[in-house]
């Protein structure tokens, strides 16, 4: 009798353990199935053809022909030889430069605007926001409308004013300020960021400002931009990401022209890819410019202790 009943309580125990068993790897199994097409996806499309684009950045494949191992040749070749490199490292970081901080700039202002409490506030906020999801191949046509020297609006605006016909992108000297003006169509992503930003700003900083007397400019420079300003951190970043990597207007509007004045880096890199098949030249390309960005974003980064504040500190 003793015998049986122990056997019978090591079958209800191992029983037991084979149920826990299976709740817990069953627990531990589901969210691995959920996440399984994202971390497939991250890898196949990815991570994957990222490391490929090393390997074949050290070789001279053109897709067609055969493929031979160059080791850093390419790099050499670009530093030492390329001219249209230089250029195009040039003309984007010209371009970088200028409308990184404008783009941020008008997109902080217009969130400071659009937060005040005014009458069809959620209308302006609409309309300021509409441009940044019209396709930017549409809206790079649009703008060549825009920017053409004899029948284009903005000359019919700035003639009466004495300003004379400009050529915008049809000049070698006006090419990138076009370009960087028309960077400023689609801030509304931006805005809207820093409209979220904004909302975190707590009102009772500005009564006690406006009883030690502060006025508009006091509480915008004293409270608003120091309490935001990890919000500037992240768009500066991303501005900065976005700005390095422009492509679809230039090719649209300019094809790098007029006298490779506009050939920005991944224009260039695109050329050497995909018109001259170079597919080993254009991946050292890619991974020059990946350093470039992951550098700047650094220093960016190592800079912002002096800059940035946050609610903890």
């Amino acid at each position: 009798m003793v015998i049986g009943f122990y056997f019978s309580m090591q079958s209800r125990f191992s029983k037991n353990l084979a149920l826990e068993w299976s709740r817990q790897s069953g627990n531990f199994l589901w969210p691995i199935f959920f996440v399984a097409p994202a971390v497939l996806g991250f890898l196949l499309w990815q991570l994957i053809p990222i490391a490929a684009s090393l390997i074949i950045s050290f070789t001279d494949s053109t897709i067609i022909g055969e493929t031979n191992w160059i080791g850093f040749q390419n790099y050499r070749q670009m530093f030492v030889s390329d001219q249209l490199f230089r250029q195009s490292l040039t003309v984007t970081f010209y371009y970088a430069i200028f409308s990184v901080p404008l783009r941020t700039i008008a997109a902080f202002f217009l969130a400071v605007l659009l937060n005040q409490r005014i009458h069809a506030r959620p209308v302006f906020r609409t309309i300021f926001y509409l441009p940044s999801i019209v396709p930017a191949i549409a809206s790079s046509v649009l703008w060549i409308w825009l920017f053409n020297p004899d029948f284009g609006l903005l000359n019919a605006l700035l003639e009466p004013l004495g300003f004379g016909k400009l050529q915008w992108i049809y000049s070698t000297q006006t090419v990138i300020p076009s370009l960087v003006l028309m960077s400023l169509w689609d801030v509304g992503p931006m805005m809207i960021i820093f409209l979220a930003g904004l909302q975190s700003v707590p009102r009772f900083l500005y009564e006690a400002a406006e009883i030690d007397g502060a006025n508009k400019w006091h509480k915008l420079i004293h409270i608003t931009v120091p309490i935001v300003s990890p919000t500037i951190l992240f768009n500066l970043i991303l501005g900065l990401i976005n700005a390095l990597q422009t492509f679809t207007q230039p090719y649209v509007m300019t094809q790098g022209g007029p006298n490779n004045s506009s050939l920005l880096y991944v224009l260039y890199l695109y050329r050497k890819a995909f018109d001259q098949f170079q597919m080993g030249y254009a991946s050292a390309l890619a991974w020059v410019i990946f350093l470039a960005i992951a550098g700047l974003s650094y220093l960016v980064f190592r800079s912002s202790p002096h800059w940035v504040h946050y609610d903890g500190k």
